[in-house]
């Protein structure tokens, strides 16, 4: 999984037990993005000059960049490749234009390379998950609610599953069995974004940067003035939406701000569009009664307080405390849809994407 955070690569070797809902870690590994893939991925999530050859050439690229993960997965497991029975490679997220509005001719796109990988590998790959659902009138994203739902669901107990990537998305668990999910808006892609502008550093360790700075609650109403805060039912979005551009626009008028204000804007931005998003969710009584957080932003301590703020009801946790350490949930979870995929069972959730009904997800690359 390489996710709109642009960090790097994480791969987990996923086990499945004999019961539909029992999973086992073999292994784990991660492999940082070179700053010049990083850039020419970014680079594509706009339009430009020569982008099929760009967008091909940045396949390849990312597709050995995943050889690379496996290859430390097979060592550090001592499996042969031969007793893999597939690799689920999502690919890099370059443009996400789901149903909206009576737009005509809804897509996805992720980057990848999936015949490039098998060959590689010597192991069949399962890719491009998010296009069925989207011919399928869906929203194609998110697709982790029903890993989430086998992994973090319990019985007569409300739960909110968090991930916190680039974006931000959720699946909700209410205590009567129910599943919804969606996207909630900007997790990390902003908060990144103006730490590199201002810092140099790839992204604000810990929180603590922004934890210095002053919320201002003028810019926070502006940036949550945003349609998409505003909008209810089946949605998903990604850096088509939130980008540089998008935030430059909105800090017109409040070029005074000290930078480190500024980040701790964004830092409750995220947090209050996830409560927002939590609010806007039928639970049939109260809310979560857990939230498990998973994904980089996680481990910024500044994000998890003000969630824990937003949320008071709630007990906000890593994911690590339930016996999945964060960085390897969405991994795991496009594992699980190759599984569903070689098994012909659906990976998608109506309830969630907006879909016409339950669909396999994937095509499969033999070895």
């Amino acid at each position: 999984m390489s996710g709109t955070s642009l960090d790097g690569v994480d791969g987990v070797l996923l086990e499945s037990g004999a019961a539909p809902s029992t999973f086992k870690v073999c292994a784990a590994a991660s492999a940082e993005l070179p700053d010049a893939l990083r850039q020419a991925l970014l680079s594509l999530n706009q339009s430009g000059p020569d982008e099929l050859h760009r967008a091909a050439v940045a396949a390849s690229l990312l597709a050995e960049l995943y050889a690379e993960v496996v290859a430390q997965l097979l060592q550090r497991s001592g499996l042969a490749a031969a007793q893999i029975r597939a690799i689920g490679a999502h690919g890099q997220t370059v443009r996400h234009r789901p149903p909206k509005g009576g737009e005509p001719w809804p897509y996805t796109l992720q980057i990848n390379q999936p015949a490039q990988l098998a060959e590689r590998t010597g192991i069949a790959v399962v890719a491009d998950f998010r296009s069925r659902d989207i011919a399928a009138g869906g929203q194609g994203a998110p697709l982790v609610p029903a890993f989430h739902q086998r992994l973090f669901g319990r019985a007569g107990q409300s739960v909110l599953v968090l991930n916190l990537g680039g974006m931000a998305n959720l699946t909700a668990l209410p205590a009567n069995g129910a599943v919804y999910g969606l996207d909630t808006g900007p997790g990390n892609v902003l908060l990144d974004l103006w730490c590199q502008r201002h810092t140099g550093a790839w992204f604000d360790r810990d929180g603590a940067w922004g934890a210095s700075g002053c919320e201002h609650a003028g810019l926070l109403a502006h940036l949550l003035a945003e349609p998409y805060f505003l909008q209810r039912g089946f949605k998903s979005t990604g850096r088509d939406l939130f980008h540089a551009g998008w935030l430059d626009e909105r800090l017109r008028g409040f070029a005074g701000l000290p930078p480190a204000d500024v980040q701790a804007t964004l830092a409750r931005l995220t947090a209050r569009s996830v409560a927002l998003a939590v609010h806007g969710i039928d639970w049939g009584g109260a809310g979560p009664q857990q939230v498990w957080v998973c994904g980089g932003g996680s481990r910024n301590a500044q994000l998890m307080r003000l969630l824990a703020e937003e949320l008071p009801q709630a007990q906000v946790q890593a994911s690590d405390e339930a016996g999945w350490p964060a960085q390897w949930v969405e991994a795991a979870a496009f594992a699980w849809l190759a599984l569903r995929a070689l098994e012909g069972k659906p990976g998608n959730l109506p309830s969630v994407t907006g879909a016409r009904g339950a669909r396999v997800l994937g095509a499969i690359y033999p070895a």
